[in-house]
C-alpha cells in the first residue's frame, strides 16, 4: 500500500508540475538560464501582468533573478517555476527598470531574502512614480495586484561602473546608462555564455515605449549593437541566439525615422499635434499594440527634439 501511495504521489506532483508549467511556460535560453516570455497585451486581470519577460539565471552557489513580474502573483509564478529547475537560493533580484510589468512581483521573493539591484537611479525613479503605479495598477490588476510592493535596491550600479556579481562559476556583469528607454536602464551580461538580458532596450515585435530620450536610446543601440553576444534576452519578445543584429535594427530603424520626421516638422515650424497625426505612420503593420503606444512616442520625442 506504501508503495502504491508512493506512485500515485509522485504521479500527482508530476501532474502538478506539468500543469505549472503549462500555466506559466519557461522558455530555455542557454545552459542555467530560463524566462518566461511576456504576452503582447496591456496588464489586465486574465494576464495578471504578465506581459514582459522576467527570467533568472542559475549559477552553482545561488540564483539571480532578472526583473519579477507585473504583479504580486506573477512572482509567485515566476518563483514556483524557478523551484522546478533548481533548490538553489535567490541571492539577487535585479530590476532593470521602475516600470510595473518588470517589477511587481519583487515582494514574492522576499522570503527568500535576497539583496534588491538596481540603477543607481533606481530609488528616486520609485520614490517619484511608486504611488502613482500603485493607484494605477491595483485598478488594472484586481487581486493579481494583491501583496505587491516596489522595492528599493539594496544596491545599486553606477553609470561607468558596471557592477559583478558571482553566483557561483557565474560572474554576471550588470552595467547602467544615461537616459534612453528610461533614466534608469540596466543590462545584466552573463559572461559564462555571453548572454545579454536587454531590459526594455530591446523591443521585439511590441511597440516600444519611448519614457527617456529618443536621441539617448538610439546612441545606447549602437554601442549594444557592437557587443560581442551568444544571446539575447530582451524585455519584450522571444529571445534569440546571436546579437539579435535584426532585432536590434529593426528599434533603431524605426527610433531613427520618428526622429527625423519630427525634425523636419520642427524646422518647418509645425506643431506637436502635425508631428502625431503624421510621423511614423508606415511603421503600423510592423509593430503589435502600435496605436496604443506609438502616439505617445511621437510626443515625448517631440517635446525633447524641440529644444534642440
Amino acid at each position: 500500500m506504501h508503495h502504491l501511495w508512493t506512485i500515485v504521489a509522485g504521479s500527482l506532483l508530476s501532474a502538478a508540475c506539468v500543469q505549472a508549467e503549462n500555466d506559466y511556460p519557461l522558455k530555455q535560453v542557454t545552459e542555467g538560464q530560463f524566462y518566461h516570455q511576456g504576452t503582447h497585451e496591456d496588464a489586465s486581470p486574465e494576464n495578471f501582468g504578465a506581459i514582459a519577460n522576467v527570467g533568472f539565471i542559475i549559477g552553482s552557489e545561488c540564483v539571480a533573478v532578472v526583473d519579477s513580474g507585473g504583479s504580486y502573483r506573477e512572482g509567485e509564478k515566476l518563483l514556483e517555476a524557478l523551484r522546478q529547475k533548481t533548490d538553489k537560493p535567490v541571492c539577487y533580484v535585479i530590476n532593470t527598470h521602475v516600470h510595473p510589468d518588470h517589477v511587481l512581483g519583487n515582494a514574492a521573493f522576499q522570503d527568500e531574502n535576497p539583496q534588491f539591484v538596481g540603477h543607481e537611479k533606481l530609488p528616486d525613479a520609485i520614490n517619484s512614480r511608486a504611488s502613482h503605479y500603485a493607484e494605477q495598477f491595483s485598478e488594472i490588476l484586481g487581486k493579481a495586484y494583491d501583496g505587491s510592493e516596489f522595492i528599493a535596491p539594496d544596491i545599486t550600479v553606477e553609470r561607468g561602473s558596471p557592477l559583478e556579481l558571482d553566483l557561483g562559476d557565474r560572474q554576471l556583469t550588470l552595467s547602467a546608462y544615461s537616459t534612453a528607454h528610461t533614466d534608469h536602464d540596466l543590462t545584466v551580461l552573463d559572461k559564462k555564455t555571453r548572454t545579454l538580458w536587454t531590459g526594455d532596450l530591446l523591443f521585439v515585435k511590441r511597440t516600444p515605449a519611448l519614457d527617456g530620450s529618443i536621441n539617448g536610446w538610439i546612441d545606447v543601440i549602437s554601442d549594444l549593437q557592437s557587443m560581442d553576444i551568444a544571446y539575447v534576452v530582451p524585455g519584450h519578445g522571444t529571445a534569440s541566439e546571436g546579437n539579435a543584429s535584426q532585432d536590434w535594427q529593426n528599434l533603431q530603424t524605426y527610433l531613427t525615422e520618428v526622429r527625423e520626421q519630427i525634425r523636419v516638422i520642427i524646422e518647418d515650424f509645425g506643431t506637436i499635434q502635425d508631428a502625431t497625426r503624421t510621423v511614423g505612420k508606415d511603421f503600423a503593420d510592423e509593430w503589435v499594440l502600435f496605436d496604443e503606444y506609438h502616439r505617445r512616442n511621437v510626443t515625448a520625442a517631440f517635446k525633447e527634439l524641440e529644444w534642440e
